[in-house]
């Protein structure tokens, strides 16, 4: 099967694009598009490979749906496109970050594209929804998808940081070899739990020091 993803990730991932699963929801998600609004836009559904190769990996972040709000969903988890109000749950994330840092933001759009293009995979477990319909495609494949996303990381590469907030997250990456890679658990940044563990896990700071000891360049997050 011909999928429009990265060179890089194209050849690691070939085997899962050639099995039943992936043919069945390729033809679920084109038909969705077809029949009404599904976010992101397609050009975006891949955005978080084409923007950071298989090799330049040094962060995942893990989320679980796309926002299936006019506008938000861009191909990035947590992220929302240019001049889109920040969410709630991303507003959490940069007041961490400052807090962590000890330095305000920089950059305050919602984008993320500029952690991305540094290496941080900003990876949905599931790729497309819905507008206006929260995990409305949920357990079509793109789990299967994205865990073989995780573990061709996991297995394939060494010394990568892995972000799991809440309970999702950490099922998702129970897997990932910690032997191999640092693995930073918190609650979900959203409001409903930030205070319960996510505020105060300094997981920013404390990536960039492990990118360090690995003679890796750490990212800007501000």
């Amino acid at each position: 099967m011909n999928v429009k993803i990265e060179p890089s990730w194209a050849e690691h991932l070939k085997g899962e694009f050639e099995k039943n699963y992936f043919a069945e929801l390729t033809a679920f998600v084109k038909k969705e598009y077809e029949d009404g609004k599904v976010y992101p836009h397609p050009k975006n559904i891949f955005r978080a490979f084409d923007l950071c190769p298989f090799e330049k990996v040094k962060v995942v972040i893990l989320g679980q749906d796309p926002y299936h709000g006019e506008g938000q969903a861009n191909g990035l988890c947590f992220a929302v496109g240019e001049g889109v109000r920040v969410p709630p749950s991303l507003q959490n994330i940069f007041k961490e970050i400052q807090s962590d840092l000890g330095k305000p933001l920089v950059h305050t759009d919602g984008d993320l594209a500029r952690w991305a293009k540094q290496g941080v995979l900003l990876l949905n477990a599931t790729l497309t929804v819905r507008a206006h319909s929260a995990g409305s495609h949920q357990e079509k494949g793109w789990e299967q998808f994205t865990d073989a996303v995780i573990r061709a990381l996991s297995e394939e590469r060494a010394g990568l940081v892995f972000m799991l907030w809440g309970n999702y997250a950490k099922a998702k990456g129970a897997h990932i070899d910690r032997t191999k890679h640092l693995v930073l658990e918190a609650p979900h940044p959203s409001p409903f739990s930030a205070a319960s563990g996510f505020f105060g896990c300094k997981h920013f700071s404390r990536a960039n020091e492990y990118l360090t000891t690995h003679d890796e360049t750490p990212i800007d997050w501000l």
